[in-house]
C-alpha cells in the first residue's frame, strides 16, 4: 500500500517502547561502465492491484472523503460502495467504481474521489511499471527488472505464467509505501485492475521471497 507525500494528515501515530530497531542501509547498486544493470538478490516482492468494485457485493458502506485530490482529511460524501470493496481501496490504495471515477485511499489524506488510479509521485498507476519501495531503499526514479522470481513464502516455486510476466516488466519505482510497510529490501509490483471476483486468492495475489533484481 502507498502513500500521498504532498498531502500531510497524520491520522494515527502509535510509540513503542525499548531500542529502536536498526535502520537499514540503502541498497545503492554499482553501475558498470557500459551501464550494464547490476544484480541484487535477498529482495521480498509483494503485488498490490486496483480493486473493482463490480466484483464486490458487500453491505453497502457510506465512505466520506475529499471530492478533489488536492485536500485531506475531507468530509464529503463520496458515495455508498460494498464494504470489501471499500476495505479493498485501504489495503490497495485504488479502487474502480462503477461510475468509472477512482475510489482512492492514502494514509496521508484518507478517501478521494478522482479520475484515475493515483501513484505518490502524482502520476497515474501502470500495470507491470510501477512499483513501489521506501526511499531509503530504492529512490524514486529507479528502473529494475526481475531477474529471478525466487519462491514463495511457503517454499514452493511461484506459477510459471505470473513468473515470467513479472520478470518480462520494465519496472520503474514512483510509489512508496505507507510508513511501516515497506522495509528493507521489499518492493511492491503494481499489476493493475483485478480480473474477477476473489481476486486476492487467485495466483495473481502472492509475494516472492528471495528474488533477485537487475538495478539500473
Amino acid at each position: 500500500m502507498r502513500d500521498w507525500p504532498v498531502l500531510v494528515v497524520v491520522l494515527a501515530l502509535v510509540a513503542g517502547c525499548g531500542t529502536a530497531p536498526e535502520v537499514p542501509s540503502p541498497v545503492v547498486p554499482s553501475i558498470s561502465a557500459s551501464g550494464e544493470q547490476e544484480s541484487s538478490d535477498g529482495w521480498e516482492i509483494t503485488v498490490y492491484y486496483t480493486a473493482v468494485e463490480e466484483f464486490h457485493d458487500g453491505v453497502a458502506t457510506a465512505v466520506t472523503g475529499c471530492l478533489v485530490l488536492d485536500c485531506s482529511g475531507g468530509d464529503d460524501d463520496l458515495g455508498d460502495y460494498p464494504a470489501d470493496f471499500v476495505q479493498a481501496v485501504h489495503d490497495e490504495g485504488t479502487g474502480l467504481t462503477r461510475s468509472g471515477r477512482y475510489l482512492n485511499w492514502s494514509y496521508d489524506v484518507g478517501y478521494w474521489l478522482d479520475s484515475v488510479a493515483r501513484a505518490s509521485d502524482g502520476g497515474v498507476l501502470e500495470p507491470f511499471v510501477t512499483a513501489a519501495a521506501d526511499s531509503d531503499v530504492l529512490a524514486p526514479g529507479t528502473d529494475f527488472r526481475i531477474s529471478g522470481c525466487g519462491r514463495l513464502e511457503d517454499g514452493t516455486a511461484p506459477p510459471v505464467a505470473v513468473c515470467g510476466r513479472l520478470s518480462a516488466a520494465g519496472w520503474h519505482i514512483s510509489d512508496e509505501f505507507t510508513p511501516g510497510l515497506g522495509g528493507a529490501r521489499h518492493i511492491d509490483a503494481y499489476i493493475g485492475p483485478e480480473t474477477g471476483p476473489d481476486f486476492t486468492d487467485s495466483e495473481w495475489y502472492l509475494t516472492l521471497v528471495g528474488a533477485t533484481l537487475a538495478i539500473s
